[in-house]
């Protein structure tokens, strides 16, 4: 099931689309406020954003940029009834992979939020991986190579090749990854990720494979 956030200060017009984008198996979480959004944004794992431009506190052009510009991966699709050219011209300067007028339907929200995915998907396609996963044979390979990995340093690794692209935090990890589980602290996922850098080839100086995402985790570069 695809998982969203959407930011929009109309709670009854959030809850409504929250509802009728479930039918169309779309799980939908709610922000109300900028902030709520960017707290969301850090904590959780989403694979797109659907934005309002008319919010509290900050305009939703800069909550765009600064998304945008910390996650750049991340499909951002501005749902607005501001429909002011410079308005659409700023967001996607800013971002943004689409522009949805309101008032809408939300199956078309639905359409364009599956178009954006599955052409994320045909890019990432085209590219040659650096990292091919052998599940059966429980192996990761880089070209011809096998990779000599822990338990724990493998089921990372796979872990973040099947959310490539996205970021992933330190949270999600321990929460999804059964063999460091009994690893306490935060920090030691970024020993385990420093020793896997090592065995990949990654300079943590100018990574290329695994790259951090300040205040929210790593993201996995397959290329």
């Amino acid at each position: 099931m695809m998982n969203i956030l959407m930011i929009e200060d109309d709670i009854e017009l959030g809850q409504l689309l929250q509802e009728s984008l479930l039918q169309e198996a779309i799980q939908t979480t709610l922000a109300c406020t900028p902030l709520e959004g960017l707290t969301a944004l850090q904590n959780g794992f989403f694979d797109a954003l659907v934005l309002d431009l008319s919010l509290p506190q900050i305009d939703g052009l800069e909550i765009c940029r600064i998304v945008h510009q910390s996650l750049p991966n991340l499909p951002i699709i501005i749902s607005s009834a501001r429909s002011d050219m410079n308005d659409k011209v700023m967001g996607f300067e800013r971002g943004a992979d689409d522009f949805l007028p309101k008032p809408y339907d939300p199956r078309e929200l639905a359409f364009r939020l599956r178009a954006i995915l599955r052409r994320g998907s045909s890019v990432q396609e085209q590219g040659v991986p650096a990292f091919v996963m052998d599940e059966e044979r429980h192996l990761i390979k880089r070209g011809k190579e096998a990779l000599k990995l822990t338990q724990a340093e493998y089921d990372i690794v796979a872990y973040m090749l099947k959310k490539e692209g996205f970021v992933i935090s330190r949270e999600e990890l321990l929460l999804n990854i059964g063999s460091i589980k009994y690893e306490s602290s935060l920090k030691s996922i970024d020993v385990i990720m420093g020793r896997i850098r090592q065995k990949i080839g990654d300079d943590p100086k100018k990574p290329r494979f695994i790259l951090s995402v300040r205040g929210v985790g790593y993201k996995f570069v397959n290329a």
